[in-house]
């Protein structure tokens, strides 16, 4: 898959076939979106991309919103690296985009530095300066600009259209469960280990350390998790949240890893949620914080 950032370099994927979105979480709604352009490139033998943005424009639009993303964009990349696209667009979200309108979206994207033949996007697709483009202008383009629109029908779940906002509720509620289903996967942290306060290693449960920047915050807790680091792949226990018993102000993933050792400090490790535990609690003292993480790893051992 290549990846271009820059639009004016894109000279062999022009006359395509285009998916476009935020594609956060990259769930089976966008799958479900970005299977049927790759099923309509193959019948008409072009080649498939992926338009996307970055930042996530809702957090570019409210510089308040930290904490957003389902998937970080080295998460999405390789996520869309494994729907066998033949190239991804990673449009730079910032003023002068954002003050596009709808119709200069059409020109100067689809039709001028892309000649995309199919356009491919969800039900619910806005775009353009104040989300003023939708299907309807899309469609209504299609003979100036030699495009035809595809709409993918809308994939439900419980009698919902899934989409990326249930999914950021679901894992603020802790319905570990129901998000691996609506991602298709277990839904992952990525960071960078830090250096904490040593606290765990000093009660025997040593853990690796990661700020949650940028990502969805979770129900603040206990979690069974997987951990991959270089490659390996180890079960743990993680907490997310701010330590009360450590009267501590930062948030934090800790996560202990089951039969591992080794000196991880700035070192990159993915996080796989598998299961809610129970909420965070503040102890009187070390030693019941030390029992409750024995009966913890007991729970997600079982």
């Amino acid at each position: 898959m290549r990846i271009y950032r820059n639009l004016n370099k894109i000279i062999e994927f022009k006359k395509s076939i285009i998916a476009i979105g935020n594609f956060d979480g990259i769930h089976l709604g966008h799958q479900k979106v970005l299977k049927e352009a790759r099923l309509k490139a193959k019948k008409n033998k072009l080649q498939f991309g992926a338009v996307t943005f970055e930042p996530v424009p809702v957090m570019f639009f409210n510089n308040k919103i930290k904490n957003h993303r389902i998937n970080s964009l080295n998460q999405k990349i390789q996520g869309l690296k494994k729907l066998k696209l033949n190239f991804l667009i990673i449009i730079k979200f910032d003023k002068s985009f954002s003050n596009l309108n709808y119709k200069k979206f059409i020109y100067k994207i689809i039709f001028k530095k892309l000649k995309s033949k199919f356009v491919f996007v969800s039900k619910n697709f806005r775009f353009g300066k104040n989300r003023e483009g939708n299907i309807k202008k899309l469609k209504n383009n299609e003979s100036i600009f030699s495009y035809k629109t595809c709409v993918s029908n809308p994939l439900n779940q419980n009698k919902k259209i899934l989409s990326s906002s249930i999914i950021r509720a679901e894992i603020t509620k802790g319905n570990i469960s129901k998000v691996n289903k609506y991602l298709g996967r277990e839904w992952c942290i990525e960071g960078k280990v830090i250096r904490g306060k040593q606290i765990g290693r000093k009660i025997g449960f040593p853990t690796c350390n990661i700020k949650l920047d940028g990502y969805v915050v979770p129900k603040l807790g206990v979690y069974s998790v997987k951990v991959c680091v270089n490659k390996l792949n180890k079960y743990g226990i993680a907490n997310v949240g701010y330590r009360p018993t450590l009267k501590g102000k930062t948030l934090l993933l800790e996560v202990n890893i089951f039969g591992l050792k080794a000196n991880l400090y700035n070192k990159s490790i993915k996080v796989s949620f598998l299961k809610f535990i129970r909420r965070e609690k503040k102890f009187k003292n070390f030693n019941q914080l030390k029992i409750q993480i024995q009966k913890d790893i007991i729970e997600v051992k079982k």
